[in-house]
């Protein structure tokens, strides 16, 4: 059995992203059990005077959720044409932890707007930072899910587009395979 962790990239309760992040479990594969990692919102702002009194705890416990995942999810909107500020965030405290918990691990990419582009421009930041974790990241297919206020259904937190479920339904059980391909973590 695989186990994808979620990291959303929303704090908002009633972002599309987050709605998302949480249809995803209606959308894997058998064999595949998705869980939503701890909300980015209580870490502190990564500070190196805050490390050296000791990691805080909601850090050990997002670490501590990592550790039981096989790959990781990102979904998440486009701040600015780049990364949200808490899920950039998020992952700077991450990497300052011995050992690193995202090193090797399996990553995939969802972007959720309202606009056209679909988060496209968050793609280019994002990756290059997972890079910088030693992380797999899937490339292709990309997933930019543009018009989302049409296709996502925020309150029911479901996809109400049926193509667009589809098409995640097929990239969920692309990226399984992905993540079944990287002995380093699965």
């Amino acid at each position: 059995m695989t186990t994808i962790g979620i990291l959303e990239g929303s704090l908002r309760k009633a972002s599309l992203s987050r709605a998302v992040a949480r249809a995803a479990s209606d959308l894997t594969p058998q064999g595949v059990t998705v869980t939503i990692l701890p909300s980015t919102e209580a870490l502190p702002h990564y500070n190196q005077d805050i490390k050296d009194e000791g990691i805080p705890a909601s850090v050990a416990e997002l670490a501590e959720a990592i550790s039981g995942i096989d790959a990781l999810l990102i979904v998440t909107p486009e701040y600015n044409w780049s990364i949200p500020g808490a899920l950039k965030n998020a992952i700077d405290w991450l990497s300052r932890l011995d050992p690193l918990p995202l090193a090797s691990m399996a990553v995939a990419i969802w972007t959720v707007s309202p606009g056209l582009l679909g988060g496209a421009r968050v793609h280019e930041s994002l990756r290059q930072t997972l890079h910088s974790q030693g992380m797999q990241i899937m490339a292709k297919p990309e997933i930019q899910i543009g018009g989302a206020k049409g296709k996502v259904d925020v309150e029911a937190g479901k996809i109400s587009h049926e193509d667009t479920a589809e098409f995640l339904r097929k990239h969920l059980a692309a990226f399984e395979a992905f993540a079944k391909s990287w002995s380093g973590r699965s």
